[in-house]
């Protein structure tokens, strides 16, 4: 992969599949503006990240609005432009995952607030930033295409968000814009999603959903819904 000065913002890149991708850009010289909750651990992928590219880090919960002006603010301070926003950061509420009738309230708006309403209300704030073929991803799941017990918060989030990522299309249709599945992930939300359960057979995301998210980025893929694991297997 070979590219100069591009930059992609990626929420929830502390950890898992949103810092390993972080990685995969920053050595091949993308700039990164990232976030997480974790100031702590934001930080200190900020200073991995810098020994590859310019790294702004700023730590926040994406369902807070003053934080998501800050991203504006940074990009305007920067003087940047957008070439890739990644919609990574994401949670199912609580664990273990209740069946549907047993969700409090809070919890439900907890998910849907982080999963579907900051994603919208990230890209309008910094849609005068983004570049004229600027590429969006949106962090899907399984879930959202399929139903399972004690899943429906999750995945109704994450079907929602499929619906934005198509209507999102059809209103910008110069943006590349991707509902994108990763699969299964040995990450630690995926641990909470099953928390009675060993989950080491799950592959890290650098085996299979940061070299599809890449093919996504770098590749002329049309809008739409794509699974890590097919795109993989394209390729081969």
């Amino acid at each position: 992969m070979t590219t100069t000065k591009k930059t992609a913002l990626i929420t929830g890149a502390s950890k898992g599949f949103g810092r390993a991708l972080a990685e995969a850009l920053a050595r091949n010289g993308w700039q990164l503006i990232i976030n997480a909750r974790n100031a702590k651990a934001l930080l200190a992928t900020q200073r991995h990240l810098e020994q590859f590219t310019t790294v702004a880090a700023i730590s926040g919960d994406v369902r807070d609005e003053i934080h998501l002006l800050q991203f504006a603010e940074k990009l305007e301070q920067l003087n940047w432009t957008l070439d890739l926003i990644v919609n990574n950061a994401s949670t199912i509420g609580i664990s273990p995952q209740p069946q549907l009738l047993e969700y409090s309230m809070d919890t439900l708006h907890q998910i849907f607030h982080t999963n579907v309403l900051a994603p919208i209300s990230l890209l309008q704030k910094v849609k005068p930033f983004l570049n004229s073929s600027a590429t969006i991803i949106n962090l899907s799941s399984d879930a959202a295409a399929n139903t399972y017990e004690n899943w429906g918060g999750y995945g109704a989030s994450k079907a929602a968000l499929d619906h934005i990522s198509g209507t999102l299309k059809k209103e910008n249709p110069n943006w590349n814009i991707y509902a994108f599945d990763p699969g299964d992930m040995r990450t630690d939300m995926h641990q909470a999603a099953f928390p009675n359960e060993n989950i080491e057979d799950r592959p890290l995301p650098e085996t299979t959903a940061v070299p599809a998210a890449l093919e996504l980025i770098l590749g002329t893929h049309p809008g739409g819904r794509y699974e890590a694991g097919k795109l993989i297997s394209q390729q081969v």
